[in-house]
């Protein structure tokens, strides 16, 4: 039976699921940018289509396919989005040339405010897993076809049966099969070359402690400090620089050698949070006595210190985080 609704009914179906399509949208295409632009899409789509939607399936169902498929639509002949630590090169020399690329489309962070900041309308709505949008698995993902993606997305994160990703992918079911198990083994060797210890739970006391340590040690310049906070084999990378680096010792030298600071107070730190981690906007003091917008950190905490930050100086990301350009003088 064909549907015949006004638009504010359909947005009342719709509307509660926003939240969980973004998440969706975004795992699939790394973006939170277009991850927005992704979900007007679909609903776009699915308010024209609506009237052919028969009820054989939920509505949250229905609309995670047109999700889907607009991604996939959007992905065709599309580069992936990766991190400097993805791509393959080893590590950098902290003392050498930086390589800045800013026309390559990098992997963008998500707020956790986006995803999780308001309570949902609807009580029933899907709560968005944290593992499901961590930085390292998105990244991971950046790694498989579009297809996969979906696939694997589907199966594994929002537990789909077989049958059901191949009607909404137009797959028979072996393919839907051998596509996941392909998906799989090429995300485990993707996950295992960049594997960095399991992350301390956010309500975790050391968490808030090294943080409020890893803090003070950038704010007064103390680059000694800040390698002792790190794990010895701690990663950083920094997007658009294709340049990484691996353990607390290079990483300290990176500082010390590249970072603009003249000393105390140089920088300033500004706590947020991202892909469900602790994320820090930086900003860094100019000649006229102003902090600016200078990076934006994602930290992973773990037991041994901080195994992983990825700084990303694309400062058009603090706007969308709810930061300012710059600081007020103090």
């Amino acid at each position: 039976m064909t549907q015949t609704i006004s638009e504010d009914t359909f947005l009342a179906m719709v509307q509660p699921l926003r939240r969980e399509l973004l998440a969706h949208c975004y795992r699939m295409v790394g973006s939170v940018h277009e991850a927005e632009d992704l979900v007007q899409e679909t609903y776009l789509r699915a308010w024209r289509a609506f009237h052919g939607f028969e009820s054989r399936s939920s509505v949250r169902t229905w609309m995670y396919r047109i999700a889907t498929n607009t991604c996939l639509t959007a992905l065709e002949g599309r580069a992936r989005r990766p991190l400097p630590t993805g791509l393959g090169a080893p590590p950098s020399d902290p003392e050498g040339d930086l390589h800045s690329h800013p026309e390559v489309p990098w992997l963008e962070p998500v707020p956790d405010e986006v995803l999780w900041g308001r309570a949902p309308d609807d009580p029933e709505a899907t709560v968005v897993d944290r593992e499901s949008v961590r930085l390292a698995f998105v990244a991971a993902l950046q790694h498989l076809t579009g297809q996969q993606r979906a696939v694997l997305v589907l199966r594994d994160v929002l537990a789909w049966h077989a049958d059901e990703v191949a009607e909404a992918l137009g797959l028979s079911v072996g393919a839907v099969t051998s596509t996941l198990q392909r998906a799989r083994a090429h995300l485990q060797r993707v996950q295992q070359a960049g594997a960095t210890p399991a992350p301390l739970p956010a309500d975790d006391p050391r968490v808030g402690e090294l943080l409020e340590s890893y803090v003070e040690a950038f704010e007064h310049y103390d680059v000694d400090r800040i390698v002792s906070l790190l794990t010895a084999d701690a990663t950083w990378d920094m997007p658009p620089y294709t340049d990484w680096y691996v353990g607390a010792e290079d990483i300290g030298r990176l500082i010390r050698t590249q970072c603009p600071a003249s000393g105390p107070e140089s920088m300033r730190m500004v706590a947020t949070r991202a892909n469900g981690f602790p994320a820090f906007g930086m900003y860094m003091l100019g000649p006229d006595g102003v902090h600016r917008a200078f990076q934006l950190q994602h930290v992973t905490v773990t037991e041994g210190g901080v195994a992983a930050v990825t700084a990303f100086f694309d400062t058009s990301l603090f706007r969308l985080f709810g930061l300012p350009d710059e600081l007020p003088l103090t």
